[in-house]
């Protein structure tokens, strides 16, 4: 037991030696390999100290080289910007050089005109004073006159200066009432021109073609077997048509056509428009009648409001009231002595725009009025009073300003202008309606004017014979030599052209020309 004890004790003598001795090894070891490992640290650092000091070396030289080479750069900006400096200063030196050299011209020639003036102004001193002199005698020279006068006329000096003022006065009069006169005719002579060329151009740059109404319209059929369909059983269809549109339907042995006659020109397309309706849907019948004419109603009334939105669009007018647009559709068809309204009312306003602008006044304002001068034509037939005034009270309830209203009103001098504009759009109107062939007049009352105007010529004493010519826009009368002097024969002229005036109507102008001929024969023998 003790020899076990023993050999354990030694067992673990031994064995903590050998751990002892494992662990002073081991430490060695670590020492040995620290002190390697650090020696190898040292000597790295050393290099990257080395390193480092090398790249710093060479940073240190980029710097320097680079801050010698902005250095470089700065000095030549430098010595660039000095020598820009340096020639500007010496550019100012120079004008202020040429300045002063101008300014010591100026100063010399200064001095020099002082020197004139004065020696001017001196003279002038010299001469007033001999003028002063002068003048005294004069007056004194004069005044002895006037009393010598006053010893010989018998007359005080007032007494004939007021004679001497009368006689002036009259005088000066006289030439005033010459010089008046002949401005006057001057001024005539040229307002009339220019009137006159400002109208031509107007009616030269405004080319609107003429159209003629009628009183009917003539619908075709596809074959006369048609009209009996139209006519219906016992003509209930006829009948049904005509009691629902207001227009007359003649069925005549014209071949394959039938007329609608009606003075309402609105009407009258309605009838047209229903009817070609029915003919093309083939059920004619007094149901499908009604339904055709109302819708028939609402297309012509988009009709005619398009038409007038395209002319209020050609005219360039602006803010116009949805019922002013209503209305001036309407005057498609409605016509005034054959003319259509809408197109009288679009070339209107187009002429007076024109004479607007050749004068210096607002074209806009002119176009406006011209295009709704008429615009009372589409109510007058419903309503009680002058198309121009209904015209004026209707533009006025939609808006439209007092000058506007005015040339509406006034356009036929109903009431009186307050501008110039209502001259304009009587001036557009009268062209408008009065050119040639723009307006249809009735064969029994063209021969009555011209008959008239005859009789108006030839109730003057001493007219042979009167002609009227170029459709009645000119009369013309043979005068007996004998009776009429050329003296008369000039205010015979202005005589009959007052009196035609006076006792008739008619559109545009009349000329008067009195043509006085004398004969004089010998017979050589």
């Amino acid at each position: 037991m003790s020899v076990q004890l023993i050999f354990i004790i030694m067992g673990s003598a031994g064995l903590v030696i050998g751990l002892s001795v494992g662990v002073f090894g081991r430490s060695l070891v670590d020492r040995k390999y620290k002190d390697k490992r650090e020696e190898e640290i040292r000597k790295s650092g050393v290099l990257m100290l080395k390193e480092a000091r090398q790249e710093a070396e060479l940073q240190k030289k980029t710097a320097l080289l680079e801050a010698k080479d902005e250095w470089f750069k700065a000095k030549a900006e430098f010595d660039r910007e000095t020598s820009r400096t340096r020639d500007s200063m010496r550019q100012e030196q120079q004008r202020i050089k040429e300045q002063e050299i101008d300014l010591k011209r100026r100063e010399d020639l200064i001095a020099k005109r002082e020197t004139e003036f004065s020696a001017r102004e001196n003279f002038l001193n010299s001469k007033e004073k001999t003028l002063r002199t002068k003048d005294n005698e004069l007056t004194r020279l004069i005044s002895q006159e006037n009393e010598k006068l006053e010893r010989i006329s018998h007359m005080t000096q007032e007494e004939a200066k007021k004679i001497l003022m009368g006689n002036l006065e009259s005088q000066v009069r006289y030439e005033c009432a010459q010089m008046i006169k002949e401005l006057k005719d001057a001024a005539k002579n040229e307002a009339e021109r220019e009137s006159k060329e400002i109208i031509v151009q107007a009616i030269q740059r405004c080319a609107a073609d003429t159209t003629v109404e009628s009183t009917v319209s003539v619908v075709h059929l596809p074959n006369d077997e048609m009209k009996g369909r139209i006519i219906g059983r016992e003509g209930r269809n006829i009948r049904s048509f005509e009691e629902a549109t207001g227009i007359d339907v003649i069925v005549d042995d014209t071949p394959e056509a039938v007329i609608l006659s009606g003075f309402d020109p609105i009407k009258r397309e309605v009838a047209r428009m229903a009817l070609e309706k029915l003919i093309t849907d083939g059920r004619i019948h007094p149901g499908r009648i009604e339904e055709l004419i109302k819708k028939s109603e609402k297309e012509l009334e988009k009709l005619m409001k398009e038409a007038a939105e395209e002319i209020i669009f050609e005219l360039d007018v602006h803010g116009l009231k949805p019922k002013l647009v209503e209305m001036l559709g309407r005057l498609k068809y409605r016509t005034s002595y054959g003319q259509n309204v809408l197109q009288h009312s679009r070339e209107v306003a187009m002429l007076s725009g024109l004479m607007a602008s050749e004068i210096g006044l607002d074209a806009k304002i002119a176009i406006r009025a011209g295009l709704l001068h008429d615009i009372g034509k589409a109510i007058d037939r419903e309503t009680e009073g002058t198309h121009s005034e209904l015209g004026a009270e209707l533009s006025a309830k939609n808006g439209e300003n007092e000058i506007i209203c005015n040339a509406i009103a006034a356009h036929h001098e109903d009431v009186p202008p307050i501008s110039v504009y209502p001259v304009l759009i009587q001036a557009a109107d009268t062209i408008s309606s009065t050119r040639p062939g723009v307006r249809r007049e009735t064969l029994t009352n063209y021969i009555s004017r011209l008959t008239k105007l005859e009789e108006i010529a030839d109730s003057f004493r001493g007219v042979s014979k009167a002609y009227v010519i170029q459709a009645g826009r000119e009369i013309r009368c043979m005068v007996e030599p004998e009776v009429v002097d050329d003296a008369q024969a000039q205010e015979m002229a202005g005589q009959i052209a007052l009196k035609i005036q006076d006792e008739m109507e008619y559109p545009g102008q009349i000329k008067v020309t009195i043509i006085r001929e004398s004969r004089f024969t010998e017979l050589a023998k």
